[in-house]
C-alpha cells in the first residue's frame, strides 16, 4: 500500500494562529503570548505598530488592514483558525472572519452569552477588563455581549494596567499584578452581588484566574477557556474504539 501525504502549506501541526500586539512586557506562563501556556502547538504573528495603547486606548484606529494582512499570512502558513491576544479586537471580528474565511475568535468576551446560559435564574455574568474606561458598547456588541453586562477595569491598580497598557517598564511585579486583578474582582462583586460567573477580557489575565476563583468563589472564564474549546473543534480528540 502506498501512503500519499498532502501538501499545500508551509507549516503543519499548528492549526491555530494567534495575532499578537507589539509589546515588550513579560509574558509569564498562562499569558496568551507565552507558548508554554498551550497544550498544543500554535503559530504567532506580531502585528507591527499595534501597541496595547493604540489598540486599547485608541480603539485600534487605522490598524484594521494590518490585522487583515497578518491573519491572511497566518492562514497561508497553515493556520486553520485565527484568534488574537487582545479582547478589544472584538471590533474586527466580522472583518477578520470575512477576510480569511476560516473560524475566527477575536475576544474572550465572546464567551459571555454562553456563560450566561449556564447560570441559574437571578445570576448574571460580570467582566473584568484591563481598561474599563475604554470598553465601549461597540466592543460589547461586536462580541455579542449584552450592553447591561457589569464590568470593571484595572486602571486603579498599581502594576497591571501601568505595565501592560502604558508600557512604563519591561518588568512586572507578578504579585502586585495579581492583587490588582483580585481587587478589581472584589469591587465588581461588591457592586453587583448577583454576579454568578466572571469572564476576563484581557488575554494577560489567565495566570491570575485560579487566585480569582479562590477569592470570589464563582467560575472564572478567560482566553484560555475559549481557545482550548476553539481548538477542540479544529482537532477533535480521537478516542479508542
Amino acid at each position: 500500500m502506498t501512503t500519499i501525504a498532502s501538501g499545500g502549506k508551509a507549516i503543519y501541526g499548528a492549526p491555530l494562529g494567534i495575532l499578537m500586539l507589539q509589546a515588550r512586557f513579560p509574558r509569564i506562563p498562562g499569558d496568551m503570548g507565552n507558548a508554554t501556556t498551550w497544550p498544543f502547538p500554535v503559530l504567532y504573528k506580531v502585528v507591527k505598530g499595534a501597541s496595547p495603547e493604540k489598540v486599547v486606548l485608541k480603539g485600534a484606529e487605522g490598524l484594521l488592514q494590518d490585522f487583515l494582512d497578518a491573519a491572511a499570512e497566518l492562514v497561508s502558513l497553515g493556520a486553520e483558525a485565527i484568534t488574537t491576544n487582545c479582547g478589544f479586537l472584538s471590533l474586527f471580528q466580522r472583518e477578520l472572519a470575512a477576510h480569511v474565511r476560516v473560524p475566527v475568535a477575536t475576544s474572550s468576551l465572546i464567551q459571555v452569552p454562553w456563560v450566561q446560559a449556564t447560570l441559574p435564574p437571578g445570576k448574571r455574568v460580570g467582566v473584568i477588563t484591563v481598561s474599563g474606561s475604554s470598553l465601549t458598547p461597540k466592543h460589547m456588541e461586536a462580541a455579542g455581549v449584552p450592553l447591561d453586562t457589569p464590568f470593571v477595569g484595572t486602571e486603579r491598580g498599581r502594576e497591571f494596567f501601568r505595565t501592560l497598557i502604558l508600557g512604563e517598564k519591561e518588568d512586572m511585579d507578578v504579585d502586585r499584578a495579581e492583587q490588582d486583578i483580585l481587587e478589581a474582582g472584589r469591587a465588581l462583586m461588591h457592586a453587583h452581588p448577583d454576579i454568578g460567573a466572571i469572564v476576563l477580557e484581557c488575554t494577560n489575565m489567565p495566570p491570575y484566574a485560579a487566585a480569582l476563583r479562590a477569592a470570589l468563589d464563582v467560575p472564572i472564564y478567560d482566553i484560555y477557556s475559549l481557545i482550548t474549546w476553539f481548538h477542540a473543534g479544529i482537532r477533535p480528540q480521537r478516542f479508542l474504539r
